[in-house]
């Protein structure tokens, strides 16, 4: 289809491929910046996989909260005055004053999705559910490409694709579960990502030994949850370090997730990124909240102080096998202290392993080739978040994950999502201003030959 064949078909300035708290964010940014600005509203559309809106709904475990403060919402550093925030929230939901009574920066993870929700029913316009973004492709028109336009296809529900029309993407579909290698998931092996679905569908009793593999704050708190939820059990902790380890929240290392850090980081030398990960890891990976620590260290303690034990804390250890026995597991553990190995016999086995970052290549497919990649293979992206294209192409490609080799840390975690998304809304913005610009230009006449 030719451009002029697109004057009855709406071009939007952004298609959001997924649509979780980063993409949320952005869909406010352009439309509190529609709401403030002179110029027409920005147009987008987002598309996400879910029935409904989502985010980590099978670890609302009870009374987990947020790792960080409820101030580091969908909007608020990028716009106190933001009808989006955490507060506005809480105002709507009669209960700011309890909150403020209650004393604590970091609200229960299922109060902090009550209000993810909210704001998504906000702009819930701007979204279809229950669709599948299957391929994005440039813009093909008479004799060539449209360099500024793409086409991402998108296939509903019901098995029938259209093909929507749009000057840039936004990508945000999110992390991919992260299991050892030849391990699949069932009704008995499961990732964190699925735990509270999968341990609803089991009766209580079904559960008679359970063991949950990892060093993070997910393995953590999974473990802490399956002891007090099955008094009966045996709950087994395979760590393959030396016990957890803290999370660094101190005012000084908490720095490495301020807006500035990223600027910091993305401009900074070889050597400076290279000190980030190796002084500030302990802020974010394979780390545990103190309170959730200190729970589980007691009651380990109380079970001595009363001679019976059934939390076991495997220490410097690995799965090195996992084998179905009928309807239950045997995990081969080996140690990393003296390389032996046990057999553990266990009724669920619970991978809290983290995740693997967004790939965009598998949702570019044939487009990645107009991409520019580092020596080490990985896409090279703008400082706004945007891939750095290898050829003509003037669309614009946004990620919103999958960049902490270029943007570090921050990069893709909610701290620093309202300004992430304000920048790449403002990108938007500014280039389509510049695109209306360069088409409204006069087109000078080469020179006479006379």
């Amino acid at each position: 289809m030719g451009t002029a064949g697109r004057r009855n078909q709406e071009i939007y300035d952004l298609v959001g491929i997924g649509f979780g708290p980063s993409n949320l964010s952005l869909a406010i940014a352009l439309d509190e910046h529609g709401a403030s600005a002179q110029q027409p509203p920005v147009t987008s559309h987002f598309f996400e996989q879910q029935p409904t809106f989502g985010w980590h709904r099978n670890m609302l475990l009870p009374s987990t909260t947020m790792q960080i403060s409820f101030l580091k919402d969908l909007a608020t550093f990028r716009n106190p005055m933001s009808r989006f925030s955490f507060i506005s929230f809480l105002h709507a939901s009669n209960r700011l004053v309890q909150f403020v009574n209650n004393q604590d920066f970091f609200p229960t993870r299922h109060e902090f999705h009550q209000y993810l929700e909210w704001a998504a029913a906000g702009v819930g316009d701007q979204v279809t559910y229950g669709t599948e973004v299957t391929s994005i492709r440039p813009c093909a028109e008479a004799g060539g490409q449209a360099p500024d336009l793409l086409e991402v296809e998108v296939r509903g529900s019901d098995g029938t694709t259209r093909v929507v029309t749009t000057h840039n993407v936004a990508i945000s579909t999110g992390l991919v579960p992260r299991l050892p290698e030849g391990t699949a998931t069932d009704e008995r092996v499961w990732h964190s990502s699925e735990f509270l679905g999968r341990f609803g569908a089991h009766a209580p009793d079904d559960l008679k030994s359970v063991a949950v593999v990892g060093a993070g704050q997910s393995a953590a708190e999974i473990t802490r949850f399956l002891y007090d939820s099955l008094p009966h059990a045996q709950i087994s902790a395979v760590i393959p370090s030396y016990g957890y380890s803290i999370a660094d929240d101190t005012p000084f290392a908490n720095q490495v997730f301020d807006p500035d850090a990223v600027d910091e980081y993305y401009f900074g030398t070889e050597r400076a990124r290279d000190a980030f990960w190796r002084y500030h890891r302990n802020t974010n990976y394979s780390v545990v909240d103190a309170d959730v620590i200190r729970a589980l260290y007691q009651r380990s303690y109380d079970e001595q102080v009363r001679g019976s034990r059934r939390l076991h804390f495997r220490n410097l250890t690995r799965v090195a096998e996992v084998n179905r026995a009928g309807s239950g597991t045997r995990v081969m553990l080996r140690s990393l202290l003296d390389d032996r190995t046990e057999e553990l016999a266990v009724d669920a086995l619970v991978f809290a392993t983290g995740y693997d970052g967004l790939d965009p290549a598998r949702l570019l497919g044939d487009f990645d080739k107009h991409f520019q990649r580092d020596a080490a293979g990985r896409h090279r992206v703008e400082r706004d978040y945007r891939l750095v294209t290898a050829s003509d192409l003037t669309c614009g490609v946004y990620l919103q994950g999958g960049t902490e080799h270029s943007h570090g840390l921050t990069s893709s975690l909610l701290s620093n999502m309202a300004v992430r998304s304000g920048e790449i809304a403002d990108s938007i913005v500014l280039r389509r201003t510049e695109r209306e610009l360069d088409r409204a230009s006069p087109v000078k006449e080469a020179p006479s030959a006379a």
